[in-house]
Formats: structure tokens, C-alpha cells, sequence
């Protein structure tokens, strides 16, 4: 084992949250080596234990399994006096406390700001809300559908494909952007402590982050005042810039500038395709984007999607084949850097644990983390012994 400790080690955090914003935020604290305890409710937990379809155990579905490892599970009702006091005695000690329960809630059970920082002033309390607690959206319930459609982004498919029918996109992007800026929040606040030893209460709106997220290229022309082109980023919403057909499948190929593109077409056995009049200058092919793209849709055809591969990286090309997300797992680049490790869980069996995408050169090179928790399952050692359930004797 490294003797290199985490880059968290010894950074204690509570974690309050539920679904996948907050615990996204907590999961990365824990893969850099914070000591990590989820107060979930006694009975059924997490929703989001019952996502998919667990292995052997109720309440440990693949989303779950996903993202709570590294963490100790404590069932406790903080409705009740006895449980609040257990929750109390681990925030005197704690650095950071994540939650996403709505504030008034907080008020109700002590477990506010203001009541928490008289008991320990150097708290990090990162705060993640629906809504920016200022306005008026202040109280209502956020779930990433809602976000999506309120950011805007169930517009964006109806831009590319003509259907006017707004949709999500199949991914809960909304909860997993916010729960990547709540972490670096968190950590930013750690490293504000150890400057100037001062805690505080950071809020995290995941309306406000997509927000910031989609718009960063879809306010297009409405940046300019007054605007000088309509909302969306061109390129992302051109309906011929999609993965391209082969005879045997699909090929993403980004040809990003006009060098890229002159490069592509004699690839595609087709030298001489630029040559065109109506072609002849980079602003004529910008202008004929369109009508570029429809032609390479219909010469990959003619190529199998390994051959077509190798000729795109053989001219410094970027391109990916299309693969299913069944098949995401066998991808070789993925396999050679161990990003899916096959681990044993005590109730579960054999799993797979997609590894921490980040790498430090002064962190060891892999840290073996504990297997997601069932429900409750540190609750009688967390009760004993409190973050001392930590310590290696404890393992």
C-alpha cells in the first residue's frame, strides 16, 4: 500500500444529500480521501439506492453503487432528539457539511448555518439549493428535468431536427454539473480555511450553474446588446453535423477548421471534391457547410468503420467509431488505463467501479476505497465511535 497519503486525508465531511447533486459533490470528496459519513433515514434510505436493478440487496441499484463508495452509511431520524444529537456531535467536528435539504427545514432541526457555526465557526457549509435562495424561485423543488427545461436546454434537440416537441436530454446533466461545481466549492472553501482560518456558507443553485453551463455557448448573438444573432451555438445545432454512416456502422469525424477539411476529403477518395468553383475559398466552404456535410455523409458509406478510422487518425484527423453504451466497457483505450475495475462486494458480488478520471502525480496512483455501503450499515460504529470509525483499527 502507498505510503503517500490522499490529497483529503483527514478532511471530515458530513454528507446530507440525497439523488445525485449532492452526492456526485460528496463522492469526489471521498475518491481524494476524505473521511465521508451520508446521514441517510432510517427504512428506505436514498431514493436513489432504488434506481435500476440491484445484484442481491434491495437498495443497491447501479446508480448507487456508482456514487457512495468511500463512504459510511448512518441511518438516523433527525426528527428525533436522540439522532439530532448524533448529528450535532459529528458537525462539532466536521470541516465540510453537504446538504440539499431546503433551508427552512434546516431551521426547524438546528441544523441551519447560523446554529451550526456556534458550535463550530470553521465549518464549510456548502449549501445545495434548487434555486438561488434570493429569488423567487427561492422554495421551490428542483429535479433535473425541471432544470432542463427551465435552462432552456429541452429546446436545443427541436433546433437540430425540426420536432418541435421540446425533450430532455437522456442524462441527468443538471445534477451532475451542479454536483462538480458544489466539490470545487467545497474545496476552494478548504483551502480559504487554511489561509485565513475562517468558515462558511456556500450556496450551490443548481438552476443558476446550468444555467451558466448551457449558456456559456447557447446565448449565441443574444450575448451582444442589442443582439445580432439568435440564441444557440451554431455548430452544436447544425442537424448535418452528426455521426457520420459506414457500411457497417457510425463514425464521429471533427473537422474543425479548413485544414481539417481538406485533409478529409482525399481520405474519403474524393481529392478532388474542394475543387468545386462554388468551393474555392474558406469562406465558400464555410458558407456551403451544409452541403459539405451531406457529401461526407454519403462517401463514408463506402468504407467500413475500422478502415475509415485508421485512415482519419493516419491524416491527424479526430475521430471515434459510434459505440453503444453496452459496449463502452470494451472500448481498448478504457481497458489499458484500468478505468473499469472489477471489485467484490461483501452482499453484492463481483461489480464494476469506474475509476477517479483525475489524476495527481503527487497522490498514489490508485487508492483503494470501500465498497458502497448498504443501508445503515455504519450506524451502531458511527454511534460508538464517531469519526473515529475512521481510524485504520476501525477497518
Amino acid at each position: 500500500m502507498s505510503a503517500k497519503p490522499a490529497m483529503l486525508e483527514g478532511i471530515r465531511v458530513v454528507d446530507l444529500t440525497t439523488v445525485v447533486f449532492g452526492p456526485y459533490c460528496t463522492q469526489i470528496l471521498a475518491d481524494l480521501g476524505a473521511d465521508v459519513i451520508k446521514i441517510e433515514t432510517p427504512g428506505a434510505g436514498d431514493a436513489f439506492r432504488y434506481s435500476g436493478k440491484p445484484a442481491v440487496t434491495p437498495g443497491m441499484a447501479p446508480g448507487w453503487m456508482a456514487l457512495n463508495r468511500g463512504k459510511k452509511s448512518v441511518a438516523l431520524d433527525l426528527k428525533a432528539e436522540a439522532d439530532r444529537a448524533v448529528i450535532i456531535g459529528l458537525l462539532r467536528e466536521a470541516d465540510v457539511f453537504v446538504v440539499n435539504v431546503r433551508g427552512k427545514a434546516l431551521e426547524r432541526i438546528g441544523l441551519d448555518y447560523e446554529s451550526l457555526q456556534a458550535i463550530n465557526p470553521d465549518l464549510i457549509y456548502v449549501h445545495c439549493v434548487g434555486f438561488g435562495q434570493d429569488g423567487p424561485y427561492a422554495d421551490l423543488q428542483a429535479y433535473d428535468d425541471v432544470i432542463q427545461a427551465a435552462t432552456g436546454t429541452t429546446t436545443l434537440l427541436p433546433r437540430v431536427d425540426g420536432d418541435p416537441r421540446p425533450r430532455y436530454l437522456p442524462s441527468l446533466l443538471a445534477d451532475k454539473v451542479a454536483g462538480l461545481h458544489a466539490a470545487y466549492a467545497a474545496l476552494a472553501a478548504v483551502v480559504h480555511r487554511q489561509r485565513t482560518g475562517e468558515g462558511q456558507r456556500i450556496e450551490v443553485p443548481m438552476f443558476e450553474v446550468f444555467s451558466s453551463f448551457m449558456l456559456l455557448e447557447h446565448l449565441g448573438g443574444l450575448t451582444f446588446d442589442p443582439p445580432n444573432a439568435p440564441a444557440g451555438y451554431f455548430r452544436q445545432i447544425d442537424p448535418d453535423r452528426q455521426p457520420f454512416p459506414t457500411a457497417d456502422g457510425h463514425i464521429s469525424i471533427v473537422v474543425y477548421d479548413d485544414g481539417a477539411l481538406q485533409r478529409l476529403f482525399p481520405v474519403l477518395d474524393q481529392p478532388d471534391f474542394l475543387a468545386q468553383d462554388h468551393l474555392a475559398t474558406p469562406r465558400d466552404r464555410m458558407r456551403a457547410t451544409a452541403e459539405i456535410y451531406q457529401a461526407v455523409a454519403r462517401f463514408t458509406t463506402q468504407f467500413t468503420t475500422e478502415e475509415l478510422l485508421r485512415r482519419c487518425h493516419a491524416a491527424q484527423l479526430p475521430a471515434q467509431p459510434v459505440r453503444d453504451l453496452a459496449g463502452v466497457m470494451d472500448d481498448p483505450h478504457l481497458q489499458e488505463v484500468g478505468f473499469f475495475r472489477r471489485r467484490e462486494h461483501a452482499t453484492e458480488g463481483g461489480y464494476f467501479e469506474q475509476a477517479a478520471p483525475v489524476r495527481f502525480g503527487a497522490a498514489p496512483a490508485h487508492r483503494e476505497v470501500s465498497p458502497p455501503p448498504l443501508h445503515a450499515e455504519h450506524t451502531d460504529e458511527v454511534r460508538a465511535k464517531g469519526w473515529q470509525a475512521f481510524a485504520p483499527e476501525a477497518d
